[in-house]
């Protein structure tokens, strides 16, 4: 529940999410000059500009949040993740999955998704990474780097494997966060969010504006929700943090799926390729008309 005196903050959100969803439009919109308008009221100032700060309390939550999950020698977590998706009618859908999280650091991790969706299960030992898809009965694996930072960005170059809460996860969550930041401010407190009061805070760089929800004496986050800029329908996504448990021993065998070895291997890759720039176009056959047809 927001604080009465935070009602100000409300409304510098909305203000601030509206100048950085406006910053490098492409064009202007023009109108011709009235005449009949007296000079005084041409004159009028308009809506007061909101100046992209960093105001020195929200970095101090953000960097305290950051050194917090920089400690943890082991973590796991729970991470419901909403995000909208246009309709055929333009309104959009929201579509939810959930991540089950556990981290070893410097070199562990296990990701396991239920769903919804294809349900889907990622180990990291420090030597492989191995992404098994239980339903179908696949299963992928290529060598790693040594580091879970290294990890992931061998995950997302080589098989588009990605995941909403790597900047949480990673050793230095405040250096992603800083990095590019050009507006940051405190909004208030909030006792709805998580099961306990969290401190409010909003974030934004030149791709994407989040608000965030931290816990007020643990410094964990409980909520992020994002709107990107280069998304032209502005869709939100949001993103729930619950279970959480910081330096608890982890089993050994946690980061590898006994069910995988009996899986038929394929490759860890991409699973929608681009063709290359030089790729020809398939040849066309009398079918060809019929094969683009949905049932």
């Amino acid at each position: 529940m927001m604080r009465h005196d935070s009602l100000g903050r409300a409304l510098l959100l909305v203000l601030a999410l509206v100048v950085f969803l406006a910053v490098g439009a492409d064009a202007e919109t023009k109108q011709a000059p009235k005449a009949s308008k007296p000079a005084k009221e041409q004159s009028k100032e308009g809506p007061p500009m909101v100046q992209m700060t960093l105001e020195p309390k929200a970095m101090e939550i953000l960097k305290a949040a950051s050194s917090r999950l920089a400690a943890a020698r082991t973590m796991s977590f729970t991470a419901l993740v909403s995000y909208e998706s246009p309709s055929r009618l333009g309104t959009p859908l929201v579509y939810t999955t959930r991540y089950e999280v556990t981290l070893q650091r410097p070199d562990k991790l296990r990701v396991i998704t239920p769903g919804d969706g294809p349900a889907s299960e990622f180990y990291y030992d420090g030597k492989t990474m191995t992404a098994f898809a239980p339903a179908e009965n696949l299963v992928a694996i290529a060598e790693a780097p040594p580091t879970v930072d290294a990890a992931l960005k061998a995950a997302f170059d080589s098989a588009a494997i990605y995941f909403p809460f790597s900047d949480l996860i990673v050793a230095d969550p405040y250096k992603e966060i800083a990095d590019g930041l050009i507006l940051a401010f405190y909004i208030g407190q909030s006792r709805e969010v998580g099961g306990t009061t969290t401190d409010m805070v909003a974030y934004a760089n030149n791709d994407v504006f989040i608000q965030a929800w931290i816990g007020a004496e643990d410094r964990l986050p409980r909520r992020l929700r994002a709107v990107y800029r280069a998304d032209l329908a502005r869709l939100r996504h949001q993103m729930e943090l619950s279970d959480w448990k910081l330096d608890l021993a982890v089993p050994a065998d946690a980061f590898a799926s006994a069910n995988a070895g009996n899986a038929k291997p394929i490759a860890f890759a991409n699973p929608n390729p681009k063709p290359s720039p030089d790729a020809k176009p398939p040849a066309k056959s009398k079918s060809s008309k019929t094969k683009g047809k949905t049932k």
